[in-house]
């Protein structure tokens, strides 16, 4: 009798470890089934035209704002007034897609230094001309994967010691749509937009 109430103990003990087992699996799924989650874009856009028309009216600088093609919003706009390398600088961020990106940077008063330090990690690897300007491309030295913001750099000396760094990750022809926008408003021409 002990045997098969020892067989019979065991065998119980296999069966309830199993069900006990089950219950927190199935206590799991549950969980994980009715708890909520937030899948929306943490990253809300911000109204880059008054930013950057105030940032203009409040520090008495050329600061330019570009209208963004149709489907690109902001989703950063800054005006940098005591940065710690003192150059004063504008900074805006464009969003055109969950995996593309295009900012700029449009710097004042910037001397060799500032530059160099944005261009380190670069080569030069040739120029687009807008209507007005020539950009100067860089590249990353090395590859990254997936790319990083300032793998790809466009800089713009449109007056002395004035820069604008174009940036980002997105196709060629959409950097060239921002350029040329930056282009007219630089040169004074009205944004048709």
């Amino acid at each position: 009798m002990s045997d098969s109430a020892a067989r019979h103990r065991a065998r119980q003990t296999v069966i309830n470890l199993s069900l006990a087992l089950a219950a927190s699996v199935g206590l799991v799924v549950v969980l994980v089934l009715i708890v909520p989650r937030d899948d929306s874009n943490r990253i809300k856009p911000v109204d880059y035209a008054t930013i950057s028309q105030g940032a203009a009216s409040d520090s008495n600088l050329d600061i330019f704002t570009i209208t963004p093609p149709s489907v690109w919003w902001s989703n950063n706009a800054t005006f940098n007034e005591n940065p710690v390398d003192t150059v004063k600088n504008f900074t805006a961020g464009f969003v055109g897609s969950e995996t593309k990106y295009i900012g700029y940077t449009q710097a004042f008063d910037a001397n060799p230094t500032w530059l160099a330090l944005n261009l380190a990690g670069l080569t030069p690897t040739g120029e687009l001309k807008t209507e007005h300007y020539t950009w100067q491309i860089y590249k990353s030295i090395e590859e990254h994967e997936p790319a990083k913001t300032k793998d790809y750099l466009m800089v713009l000396d449109y007056s002395d010691q004035d820069y604008v760094l174009l940036y980002g990750v997105a196709e060629t022809a959409e950097f060239e749509t921002f350029a040329q926008a930056i282009d007219k408003k630089i040169s004074g021409v009205m944004d048709l937009g």
